[in-house]
C-alpha cells in the first residue's frame, strides 16, 4: 500500500496546482465515460468472481504501451482500503461515493498526477474520469477519448448500433458521457441571481449539482454544471453545449462581481474581512461555516481585497477540512473534536502567508 499513501497524504492533487483558463471562477473541468464489458453482467448483478475477472481484464488493458505513455497507473482495490481511506479519495474527487460505499469488488486506477481516475465495478464496469484545472473541458474530453480508444482495443465493450454504449443506468445509455465543470459563483449567490440561473440551465438539458455530484449540497458556493442527456446527441454536441453555457455563467459571475464592487464595495470588503478574521482566529468551526468563510476569502483574493494568499489555498482547505481528511491526519475524533482540529488547521495554513 506504499503507492497508495501518496494519494491520500496531500490534499491538493498535482493537477490542481496549475491554473487553467478562467481559473478565478472555474475550479475544474471533468469528463467521465461509462463503459461495460460485453460478456459480464452489470456490477450490481455480478458475482464476486465475475467482478474480479473484470478487474483482471482491466488490469491487463492498463499494461498496454500506449497507456504507459500517458502515465503510470496505480491499481487500488477498494477491499484493501479502510472506510476512512475510501472517504479521503471521495473528498479528493478521485472516486465516487458509490464506489466507496457499495462496491464489493471495486477498484480504481489512478494516474501519477491524479488527473485520470479509472473506476472499476462502480455502477458500470468502467468509469473513465479525466480532471483538468480551470475551463479545459475540451482537453479533458480529448484525453478521456484517447484512453477510451486504447482500452477498447483490448476490452470487448457492450455496444449496440442503435442505442450506443450500454450502461447500467438508462440515463447514461448512448455516448455514456458525463461532462461537468465546477464553478465558484459567490457573486451570483450574494446578489440573489443563482436560482434564476439554475432554472435557465435546466431548460437547456444541463443539471446543477453540489460539490460531490448528484444529491450533494453546493457548499462554499461551488456548483457542478453537467449534461443530463447522453442519448441522441454526439459527444461533441454535448461538450459544446456545456462549454457555451459555462461561458455565459462566467460572464454573469464577472458582471455580478463588478456590480458588487461598484455598488456594495464596503459591504463586500466587510464580509471578506470578517470571514478572513474568523478563519485566522477561530478555535472551533464546523464544516459548513468553514466552507462558506473560505468562499468569502477566495472571493476576496480574486477581487484583490486580500493580498499574499494564493488562490489554491481555497482548493486545498476545501479538501483538507473535510471529515475524512481530518481523521486521516489526526485519528478518530468526535464531531466536536473535528471542529476544533478544522479551526486549528485553517489557522496554521493561513498564518503561513502572513508577513
Amino acid at each position: 500500500m506504499m503507492g497508495f499513501n501518496r494519494f491520500i497524504n496531500q490534499a491538493l492533487s498535482e493537477w490542481m496546482k496549475g491554473e487553467g483558463p478562467e481559473s478565478e471562477i472555474v475550479i475544474s473541468s471533468r469528463v467521465r465515460l461509462a463503459r461495460n464489458l460485453r460478456n459480464y453482467p452489470f456490477p450490481t448483478l455480478a458475482t464476486d468472481s465475475q467482478a474480479s475477472a473484470v478487474v483482471e481484464e482491466v488490469r491487463k488493458a492498463l499494461e498496454q504501451k500506449e497507456m504507459k505513455q500517458i502515465s503510470h497507473f496505480e491499481l487500488i482495490q477498494m477491499e484493501d482500503l479502510t472506510e476512512l481511506q475510501r472517504r479521503v479519495l471521495v473528498e479528493k474527487h478521485l472516486i465516487s461515493p458509490n464506489l466507496a460505499q457499495e462496491s464489493r469488488k471495486g477498484a480504481v486506477a489512478l494516474s501519477e498526477n491524479e488527473s485520470i481516475s479509472i473506476m472499476i465495478n462502480e455502477e458500470d464496469h468502467l468509469r473513465i474520469q479525466c480532471l483538468y484545472p480551470g475551463l479545459q473541458i475540451y482537453d479533458a474530453w480529448k484525453m478521456a477519448s484517447r484512453i477510451d480508444d486504447i482500452l477498447e482495443a483490448k476490452l470487448d465493450y457492450a455496444f449496440d448500433e442503435k442505442r450506443g454504449y450500454l450502461t447500467s443506468c438508462p440515463t447514461n445509455v448512448g455516448t455514456g458521457i458525463r461532462a461537468s465543470v465546477m464553478l465558484h459563483l459567490p457573486a451570483l449567490v450574494i446578489s440573489g441571481q443563482m436560482n434564476r440561473m439554475i432554472s435557465a440551465i435546466t431548460q437547456v438539458g444541463l443539471t446543477v449539482r453540489g460539490i460531490y455530484g448528484e444529491g450533494s449540497e453546493a457548499l462554499g458556493n461551488l456548483f457542478q454544471i453537467s449534461n443530463q442527456i447522453t442519448l441522441g446527441q454526439s459527444e461533441e454536441d454535448i461538450i459544446e453545449n456545456l462549454y457555451g453555457v459555462v461561458k455565459q455563467l462566467i460572464d454573469h459571475e464577472k458582471q455580478a462581481r463588478a456590480h458588487l464592487l461598484r455598488d456594495s464595495k464596503v459591504q463586500i470588503e466587510d464580509r471578506v474581512g470578517r470571514s478572513y478574521g474568523i478563519l485566522l482566529h477561530s478555535k472551533i468551526i464546523d464544516s459548513k461555516e468553514a466552507t462558506g468563510r473560505l468562499s468569502d476569502v477566495r472571493l476576496g483574493i480574486d477581487l484583490k481585497m486580500i493580498n499574499g494568499l494564493p488562490p489554491t489555498i481555497f482548493n486545498e482547505l476545501m479538501v483538507i477540512t473535510q471529515p475524512g481528511f481530518l481523521q486521516h491526519y489526526a485519528g478518530e475524533m468526535t464531531p466536536f473534536e473535528r471542529d476544533i482540529k478544522r479551526a486549528d488547521i485553517i489557522r496554521q495554513k493561513l498564518s503561513q502567508y502572513l508577513k
